[in-house]
């Protein structure tokens, strides 16, 4: 069925123009902080990091710093770690799983490696609970050379200088029911096309790399994740969002040529986390530390490799 036909902006079998991305932009409303729930607590990190303005949204630069967290001596000697969060604004456990483990875990970690943690790629997003950016563009389909998302644009302008040393990037998100019933359906009207709606995962799970699959990193996350919360189930086809089972909660995507965030360096260890935080078996503290549990269970993986 195309769900164009059911949503709430733009004509059946015609793509959006700049009108309809307006009249989308302006249903949008802000539904949290992220001065409180983002900015005041990177504040409050003290001087454990280094915390550093790497850009700003063109929508409202005051309102929309960006922000990076760096160990606080850079050691050439060493790797670099990235952790990536908020590429989805809508997806709440990636930000605050990302804050989490700079105030629990990631200290522990900065006498082996080099580490960056960016919390909130996509701020505007966090704030109104959205997968698209202002300008109605999925920043985790951007991340190639000249983006035309800027929440991806800057923070490959940012990366760009340690694209060398990362070993090991881990993007967190979540797959939420929302995906069904607002952000695919907004995505068949946009474009003009027909989408199926998924069979949403109860569960954690990844998504590694299609052509750097590095299955015992991907079950070393998977094995630290099953320890806090479930790990999602095939269904009865052997799948998961569509895509074929490559180990107990592991499936691949092309990174690089879907232009997804994980794709953004050349590191040899690269996952992205799914939690599901609409599962009657979990609570937002839950997805918090499944997502802490992901990153700390990547970083001993590659520690001790």
């Amino acid at each position: 069925m195309n769900k164009a036909c059911s949503y709430k902006v733009g004509v059946t079998g015609q793509k959006w123009d700049e009108a309809e991305k307006l009249q989308w932009l302006a249903l949008q409303t802000i539904k949290r902080s992220y001065k409180t729930e983002v900015l005041d607590k990177l504040t409050q990190l003290g001087s454990d990091y280094h915390i550093e303005q790497y850009g700003a949204l063109a929508y409202n630069r005051s309102k929309y710093p960006l922000y990076a967290v760096k160990s606080l001596n850079f050691d050439v000697s060493k790797k670099t770690i990235l952790v990536t969060g908020g590429v989805h604004g809508y997806e709440t456990s990636g930000v605050q799983g990302a804050l989490r483990f700079l105030v629990e875990e990631a200290k522990k970690y900065q006498q082996f490696f080099n580490i960056i943690v960016v919390p909130c790629i996509s701020p505007w997003g966090y704030e109104t609970i959205n997968r698209w950016n202002y300008k109605a563009i999925d920043p985790n389909r951007s991340f190639y050379e000249n983006s035309l998302a800027e929440e991806a644009a800057n923070i490959i302008a940012y990366i760009k200088p340690f694209i060398g040393d990362i070993i090991m990037h881990i993007d967190l998100h979540e797959t939420t029911d929302t995906d069904n019933s607002e952000f695919r359906p907004a995505l068949a009207a946009r474009d003009a096309v027909s989408h199926d709606n998924w069979n949403i995962p109860d569960g954690f799970y990844l998504v590694g790399d299609t052509l750097n699959p590095q299955k015992g990193f991907q079950k070393a996350i998977i094995d630290s994740v099953s320890k806090v919360t479930h790990i999602a189930p095939a269904d009865e086809n052997g799948k998961l969002i569509g895509t074929q089972l490559e180990q107990n909660g592991v499936i691949n995507y092309a990174n690089k040529t879907l232009g997804l965030c994980a794709g953004l360096s050349n590191a040899k260890y690269v996952t992205t986390t799914e939690v599901y935080p609409d599962s009657p078996k979990v609570n937002d503290e839950n997805c918090i530390i499944a997502q802490v549990a992901a990153i700390t269970g990547a970083l001993e993986y590659v520690l001790n490799t």
